[in-house]
């Protein structure tokens, strides 16, 4: 068998001493840029495989982080990944990726396998129902959590996602501006923080412009494509007749777009649809959906940040931090045509 290169190996071939080897194989700002790249490329043409199970019981980190969330298909939160993704990168830390699918069982045993593999810490969009204790398991244990898209109530612990009830507001505000006074909500749950928190920005705006409430014009429980074309045969079949609809994501308002067309509607002339998140697939869309940015990869950047900091023993203060979102306005919305 071919002999095991040790870092020794590397340092006599380089003139360097093997703590120098070691600190550049963990990217340390001890040990100059240009003498890193040249280990790094002395170790992998010698073929060296850094061993991370020993470097964690030297240093008692292991530089895996662990993310998980609802469902990684959803492009919403794809985007939040990429944005982690990137900022663990420059840190040469490592993630694993686990979707809970809203399964509170699923995502405590994803904690409890990165507990046992020392996780440095874990990012999460906790699934409806998560008890705080499942959080505080991972805190009490010595690996940091930190939260997005979704908050737990009563758990103080450092939470990145959008200002929800703003945004759907500006949506809505939107709507009524351009004279609708009939406006569906289509999509969401009363059982996540998200769904609450824009369920009652849509409320807030309606009262402000002083628009009658009426709970039937809310159709509950949408979060996909599928869900939001289904929904468009009940939107038509509502008495009230609304001209217009506040989808609870974009994937929900794609959705709806296909199933009103399907029944001979134009949306943005028709009938006025705004979605949510600003996904890539909301400016191709036919037609170009108008809908909020909420700040995917602002969240995913800061919640790494936020981890990373806490890891190095200086973080910013627990509690909800908001990423205040932002219209865009495209061709699925237009002036109410009253015939």
């Amino acid at each position: 068998m071919a002999q095991k290169i040790k870092l020794s190996t590397i340092a006599e071939s380089l003139g360097v001493s093997t703590a120098t080897v070691s600190l550049a194989l963990r990217d340390s700002p001890l040990v100059a840029a240009a003498t890193r790249e040249k280990i790094k490329e002395q170790s992998r043409a010698l073929g060296y495989i850094y061993n991370r199970r020993a470097a964690s019981l030297r240093t008692s980190r292991s530089g895996i982080i662990g993310v998980v969330v609802h469902d990684i298909q959803n492009p919403f939160y794809a985007e939040i990944l990429k944005a982690i993704e990137s900022e663990l990168d420059r840190s040469s830390h490592t993630f694993i990726l686990s979707n809970h699918y809203d399964s509170v069982e699923k995502q405590r045993n994803f904690v409890e396998t990165l507990l046992q593999l020392g996780g440095d810490g874990v990012i999460m969009s906790p699934a409806i129902g998560t008890p705080r204790e499942d959080l505080e398991l991972a805190e009490n244990n010595g690996m940091p959590a930190i939260l997005v898209a979704r908050s737990v109530e009563n758990l103080d612990l450092p939470t990145y996602r959008g200002d929800d009830s703003y945004g759907i507001s500006l949506a809505t505000n939107h709507l009524i501006g351009l004279g609708h006074r009939t406006i569906a909500m289509v999509g969401g749950t009363d059982q996540t923080s998200t769904g609450r928190d824009r369920y009652q920005g849509y409320v807030n705006a309606l009262k402000k412009a002083n628009i009658p409430v009426d709970p039937a014009l809310r159709i509950a429980g949408p979060r996909s494509k599928q869900g939001g074309f289904e929904a468009a045969v009940h939107f038509l079949s509502l008495p009230q007749k609304p001209t217009a609809a506040v989808c609870w994501n974009d994937l929900v308002a794609i959705g709806f777009m296909n199933g009103i067309a399907r029944a001979g509607l134009m949306p943005g002339r028709d009938i006025s649809v705004t979605g949510y998140d600003d996904l890539e697939e909301a400016a191709i869309a036919t037609p170009g959906l108008t809908t909020v940015w909420n700040g995917q990869s602002e969240v995913g950047r800061l919640a790494a940040r936020a981890l990373l900091d806490k890891l190095s023993g200086s973080h910013e203060p627990d509690g909800i931090h908001l990423i205040k979102p932002e219209m865009r306005i495209r061709q699925s919305t237009a002036p109410l045509h009253r015939s």
